[in-house]
């Protein structure tokens, strides 16, 4: 395998995802070290453990797979340790040439959220891996700093939309003074950035793969939108072919189909969850493609 160069480097990151789709399946796979997964793996809830189960993960599916996804919160949650051992995953996607979408959910306003995006988006810091995904409901203006410095460095973002919590749709759904709903709004704010990029623009949408006919009744018109759908909620919770096709319709070639437990669930031997991701990969790809 060939390490790919920095982000800032070559093609927007919505190129460059397309592209890995194309040649690995439209699979990403979670790295999500809470502490039950570690338990079961036999690991301790440590940074040392931490560590054993990010490397395991990234020996079985690295440069096999479109992206990986680690899960900030599982890292943090262990202090400046968890955090170096993040590092080390956004480095080691790098050296496999694997893309990291780094899940930390980050949103806030002026000098807070550009703060945020120089931890996450800015070339050379160790945090910063090819997309990262954010919350726009402080306003989808909020983000302001993080998109501006996603499209200087040739990174993107997900930003969250329409997402599987049953406390969701109280936000989401609402309708604005203007009459579309909130997540209508976020996502015509994304196809706004996306406009007439190819393959795919950078900016996304995160859709859970389990919201049904969400979408439609919310309003939010996918294909439109022009950039990568990340879909959490494949395999372990429950969303196969038949929700894949319900929740996504024409916009199936843009998902980013994310599996966590599904994989994870095969290790710690690394054949095991090497033949897991393998399996979810051609799932999706027979659903999505």
């Amino acid at each position: 395998m060939t390490a790919r160069p920095p982000a800032g480097a070559g093609a927007p990151f919505g190129a460059r995802l397309a592209a890995a789709m194309d040649d690995h399946g439209p699979l990403c796979v979670g790295i999500d070290p809470h502490a039950t997964l570690l338990a079961d793996w036999g690991l301790t809830d440590d940074a040392a453990g931490l560590a054993t189960f990010a490397r395991t993960v990234l020996d079985a599916v690295a440069g096999r797979v479109a992206a990986v996804k680690p899960q900030a919160a599982f890292f943090e949650r262990h202090g400046s340790a968890g955090l170096a051992v993040l590092e080390e995953v956004v480095a080691a996607g790098r050296e496999t040439g694997t893309l990291v979408v780094v899940d930390a959910k980050r949103g806030d306003i002026g000098s807070t959220m550009g703060a945020y995006a120089d931890a996450f988006l800015r070339d050379g810091s160790p945090l910063a891996g090819d997309a990262l995904t954010v919350s726009p409901y402080l306003g989808f203006g909020s983000l302001g700093p993080a998109v501006d410095l996603a499209h200087a460095t040739g990174r993107g973002l997900f930003v969250l939309c329409l997402t599987s919590n049953t406390e969701g749709h109280e936000v989401q759904h609402a309708r604005t003074q203007d009459g579309p709903t909130v997540a209508a709004t976020m996502a015509a704010h994304a196809a706004a950035l996306n406009a007439g990029e190819r393959p795919l623009g950078s900016v996304g949408l995160v859709v859970g793969a389990t919201v049904g006919d969400a979408a439609e009744r919310a309003g939010v018109d996918l294909v439109r939108v022009n950039g990568p759908l990340l879909a959490p909620g494949v395999g372990a919770q429950g969303a196969g072919a038949a929700e894949l096709a319900r929740v996504f319709g024409g916009a199936r070639r843009q998902v980013l189909a994310s599996s966590s437990r599904g994989v994870l669930a095969a290790g710690p031997d690394v054949a095991g969850l090497r033949a897991a991701a393998r399996r979810a990969a051609d799932e999706a790809a027979a659903a999505l493609r």
